[in-house]
């Protein structure tokens, strides 16, 4: 009864006074978010390349959002928003720069609150963590194979895969956690980042599997901006050596193997059918992909079984219908589609975030919730979950109202997107954008470029319409809401010419 009460009051917009033993029936709070797990590589979210039985566990018993968006798609970015609840310009972190760990964050306040707060494996902010009770991360981007983690304590290496380490660190918090107070764990992985290096078991049960190519492998982006002409994110062009797994030479000197992993092959020899053939053109654009693929997919993998093994535990030790337990991406991610991986456009696969939330007994089974969100409404979710205020200068709004029942009459039906990372390691022009239900335009202001998409008639975007005579009245509108937003959200432009950074690679003080 209490949750259907916290949820009523937070939905009526009262404030929750909480006894001491109410602190303790308050429902235990689980974030779990890989790096970079595109939403159409989710079985419940349709994919046609693969398999994610345990998050279809997560769909099946909760709610899955179609239209949850990431507001600046790259991974330090996304992650300082969702810790806040605020913006890129806000929250200080439009690019690879330091958070300042100072600022107020969810995790403070529900650590304020009574909650035993963890946070466990990729934090990628550059400073260490504050607002948690225990945590454990990896430096930078970490590495997949015998990780260092850093805690309060010091550093330690662990022998093993990465994903299996995180769910181990994850696991273990939860069976020493106190009694008698409620959890909040940011349970985060590193996979399915780039490099794409999947434990064995996952790498040997994908190395030989043939995958579906995505129709816009080869699209024609004739007519786009400059931006999709210039970028260094292509399969066809931009996937290294490193990143195909290829094999070094055995006679080249160890100071000459890192450059020859950075290559970027435009011809391969490989063997197919028990032959060695050289592959070029279109045959090897499709055989990159595969291997880009199969490894990420790999990844994925393990992903997927770790999310299990946390599941299960939560049923083994009756804790599952007192713990809301959520699954998201940082951001999406392209596999293919367009012709490209990596993120940061904010064309659909990048921008699209996987949503899936579990509450037994509040949230209906088997939900598919349409109501459009965006990473800045995470913090104040997990505060109203908690049966928290949230605060008035956090920029999203708690998700609870949409998945407990129809939207309000007031709930988005646009949402702002802000790119800055420009040159970059993919040279993505820097842009900002509106999506609304049907439409979506994006300005890359450097070039004074547009891109207009009708995403009824062309959800796949393959054709810009921004310079259509026939969209005029179309284009009016939405550079009207796009200005209307950037007022709303406060975005004066104090980061449009903000540099790429990568101070977050830099080593933690501890």
């Amino acid at each position: 009864m209490i949750r259907l009460f916290l949820v009523a009051c937070i939905c009526l917009g009262h404030s929750v006074v909480l006894t001491a033993g109410d602190v303790a029936k308050r429902p235990n709070i689980i974030f779990i978010m890989s790096d970079d797990h595109a939403a159409h590589a989710l079985s419940c979210y349709g994919s046609v390349v693969n398999q994610t039985p345990n998050l279809d566990r997560l769909a099946q018993a909760g709610a899955r959002l179609t239209h949850c968006f990431v507001t600046n798609s790259i991974c330090t970015p996304s992650r300082a928003t969702i810790l806040t609840g605020k913006y890129s310009h806000l929250n200080g972190v439009p690019v690879f720069n330091r958070f300042d760990g100072a600022q107020p964050t969810v995790a403070k306040l529900l650590q304020a609150a009574g909650y035993h707060t963890g946070m466990i494996g990729k934090w990628h902010l550059g400073s260490d963590p504050t607002g948690f009770d225990e945590w454990a991360i990896l430096p930078g981007q970490g590495v997949y194979t015998d990780p260092v983690f850093i805690t309060p304590a010091g550093r330690k290496q662990i022998a093993g895969h990465c994903t299996d380490i995180t769910a181990d660190l994850a696991l273990d918090f939860l069976a020493k956690r106190p009694a008698g107070k409620p959890f909040f764990l940011m349970f985060h992985q590193k996979a399915p980042h780039r490099g794409w290096e999947p434990a064995e078991r996952h790498r040997l049960a994908w190395r030989d599997r043939v995958i579906p190519e995505p129709a816009t492998l080869f699209a024609d982006h004739r007519g786009f901006s400059d931006a999709m002409q210039v970028n260094e994110q292509t399969i066809a062009k931009d996937l290294t050596r490193g990143d195909l797994k290829l094999v070094p030479p055995p006679d080249i000197a160890a100071t000459e193997r890192a450059a020859w992993l950075k290559v970027k092959p435009m011809e391969v020899e490989v063997e197919i059918a028990g032959a060695r053939r050289t592959l070029s053109g279109q045959e090897l654009t499709r055989w990159k992909y595969r291997r880009y693929l199969q490894d990420y997919l790999a990844c994925v993998q393990g992903v997927d079984e770790s999310v299990g093994r946390l599941l299960d535990w939560l049923d083994e030790q009756d804790l599952s219908k007192d713990t809301v337990v959520i699954y998201t991406s940082d951001q999406g991610f392209f596999l293919g589609d367009h012709g490209l991986y990596d993120k940061r456009f904010m064309h659909e696969p990048s921008l699209r975030m996987p949503f899936l939330i579990r509450w037994p007994g509040t949230i209906a089974p088997a939900s598919v919730v349409d109501a459009m969100a965006i990473n800045p409404d995470f913090a104040p979710t997990f505060l109203a979950i908690a049966g928290q205020p949230v605060p008035a200068d956090m920029q999203g709004r708690s998700l609870l109202p949409v998945l407990t029942g129809p939207p309000p009459a007031d709930w988005r039906t646009s949402m702002y997107y802000r790119y800055y990372h420009d040159p970059g390691d993919h040279r993505t022009a820097a842009h900002y954008g509106v999506r609304t239900r049907t439409h979506k335009l994006i300005h890359y202001w450097k070039q004074d470029q547009w891109e207009l998409f009708d995403l009824v008639a062309d959800p796949q975007e393959l054709r810009n319409l921004a310079n259509d005579p026939a969209q005029r009245e179309q284009r009016t509108v939405l550079t009207a809401e796009l200005q209307r937003l950037k007022r709303e959200f406060k975005d004066d432009d104090q980061f449009a010419t903000a540099q790429p950074g990568h101070a977050v690679d830099s080593k933690p003080k501890n």
